[in-house]
């Protein structure tokens, strides 16, 4: 009986020291905790007024229940289709085509051999994430403004016509993909960087010794190394795809665009934010979360059919 007691004091000791010695891991996610649980858990309870008509001076508890009605009245919406198909165009534009890019981007980085090109390279292409969006479309309106636009007075002089690229609904996609890309790809690839980092380098020496070429290094170690990554954050990303970046687009959208500009993201806030249908629009915003959450479930389930980890 004493030795039990004496084994079970002496566990409790250990857990204490061990409790002690990840005191400052604790602490380290006690900030990311405090985040998610004020601006991400707590606000869920809000998703209740997509159910009502909700009256701010009346509250969550005496607004009036309509039930269904609100989503009722975004699929009978004539504009509904139009907005559903302009999210999506721009959603797919972004995982088919910017999506890739981080990855290209982070391959070729790695292979630079030469360490103060290297660091100079990565430091120009981090750079743009710091900029905000105003900044961005601020900059592209001034150098391709019709009237006094730099880059656009330099085609007159040379006899060129003028480019209309803020106004011209024909630009509009080819413009958000190409702002998003030099944006952010620098950003995104950080990620994909580190993974190759822990890439076991006698993996490149025993590739060299069989004559394997850069580009057969590349196919056959680099990518096999990323692909998990790769896999986790496209099916990560599937779970954002409603999500079209809000005060991007609605900086660059304008009257003569809206027909193609006009996404959920923003459509809520003209609807939501300027008009105050508070609850229509959020249960616009649930029926994002739905199909993000179910695209999020189809393909975590493909993943794993196929041999993947996945993300759950």
């Amino acid at each position: 009986m004493s030795v039990s007691l004496v084994t079970k004091a002496a566990n409790k000791k250990n857990e204490w020291k061990d409790w002690k010695r990840g005191l400052p891991i604790y602490l380290m996610i006690i900030p990311g905790l405090l985040f998610f649980i004020i601006f991400k858990y707590i606000p869920m309870g809000g998703i209740l007024i997509a159910f009502q008509n909700y009256d701010p001076f009346d509250g969550f508890l005496k607004s009036k229940w309509v039930g269904f009605e609100h989503f009722q009245r975004l699929f009978q919406d004539p504009d509904f289709w139009q907005i559903f198909s302009n999210t999506l165009i721009i959603s797919a534009l972004n995982l088919f085509f910017f999506f890739p890019v981080p990855i290209i981007l982070a391959l070729l980085l790695n292979e630079v051999r030469h360490s103060w090109f290297k660091k100079g390279a990565q430091t120009l292409v981090y750079v743009p994430h710091f900029l905000s969006w105003v900044v961005i479309v601020s900059m592209t309106a001034l150098l391709f403004s019709t009237q006094d636009g730099g880059i656009n007075n330099l085609l007159s002089t040379w006899g060129y016509e003028r480019i209309e690229l803020m106004t011209n609904p024909a630009y509009f996609r080819m413009l958000y993909l190409f702002q998003v890309i030099w944006k952010e790809a620098g950003w995104s690839a950080i990620i994909f960087l580190a993974a190759l980092a822990s890439v076991d380098p006698t993996l490149y020496e025993a590739a060299r010794v069989d004559g394997a070429s850069r580009l057969r290094q590349i196919w056959h170690i680099n990518l096999p190394a990323l692909r998990s990554t790769i896999v986790i954050l496209f099916i990560l990303r599937l779970g954002h795809v409603m999500d079209t970046g809000f005060e991007h687009i609605l900086l660059l959208q304008n009257s003569l665009n809206v027909d193609i500009s006009e996404v959920f993201d923003t459509y809520v806030y003209h609807v939501g934010i300027v008009q105050g249908e508070y609850s229509y629009t959020t249960a616009v915003g649930l029926f994002k979360a739905f199909i993000g959450l179910g695209l999020v479930y189809l393909a975590n389930r493909a993943s794993r059919k196929l041999g993947e980890e996945g993300v759950y």
